[in-house]
C-alpha cells in the first residue's frame, strides 16, 4: 500500500470541499479492496454476491477461508463484519470489526460498522465512541454525525 497516497488521501476527507472528499472515499475503499490483489477481491465479490442471493452459507465461508488464507486482508475481515451485521451476529461482528481496525486502524468503514453492532446491542456509549473515532477520520460523514445524535438520544 502506498502510505503517502493513503496520508494524502486521508487529509482530503477532511477538506471542505465534496468533490474532494467523495474522491478520496473512493480511492481509499479502492485501495482497501484491492490490497491483496485481484483473487482476493474477487472472492470477496462473490461472496458479496451470494450474499445478495441470499446464501448466506456459501457467502461466510467464502469469507471465512479467505481470512484464513489471508488473515492481514483488513478489508476480507470487514466484508465477513458486514455479513455478520446483516445476519444479526454482533458480537462475532464486533470481533471482525476490531480485527480489520486493528490491521487498517483508519479503517472508518469497520469503525462505522463497529458503532452499528454496538447500537444494535444497545450499548450506546460504545457506539458513540466508534462512531466518533470515524469522525475523527471522515469528519464530513453526516450519517455518523446523525448516529451519535441518535444513541446520545436513547441513553436519555
Amino acid at each position: 500500500m502506498n502510505q503517502n497516497l493513503v496520508d494524502k488521501l486521508l487529509l482530503d476527507l477532511k477538506s471542505s470541499d465534496l468533490n474532494i472528499r467523495e474522491r478520496a472515499t473512493s480511492q481509499l475503499w479502492r485501495i482497501w479492496f484491492w490490497q491483496k490483489g485481484k483473487i482476493p477481491l474477487e472472492q470477496i465479490e462473490e461472496s458479496e454476491r451470494l450474499l445478495a442471493e441470499g446464501d448466506v452459507v456459501s457467502a461466510t465461508s467464502i469469507l471465512d477461508d479467505l481470512v484464513d488464507a489471508v488473515p492481514d486482508f483488513a478489508e476480507a475481515w470487514n466484508r465477513r463484519a458486514v455479513l455478520r451485521f446483516v445476519t444479526q451476529d454482533y458480537d462475532r461482528a464486533i470481533a471482525d470489526c476490531e480485527k480489520a481496525i486493528e490491521l487498517n486502524p483508519v479503517h472508518f468503514g469497520a469503525l462505522h460498522g463497529l458503532g452499528l453492532c454496538h447500537a444494535a446491542l444497545g450499548d450506546y456509549l460504545a457506539a458513540i465512541g466508534a462512531f466518533r473515532s470515524a469522525l475523527d477520520i471522515q469528519p464530513h460523514a453526516i450519517e455518523n454525525q446523525r448516529l451519535i445524535l441518535e444513541c446520545t438520544a436513547r441513553l436519555s
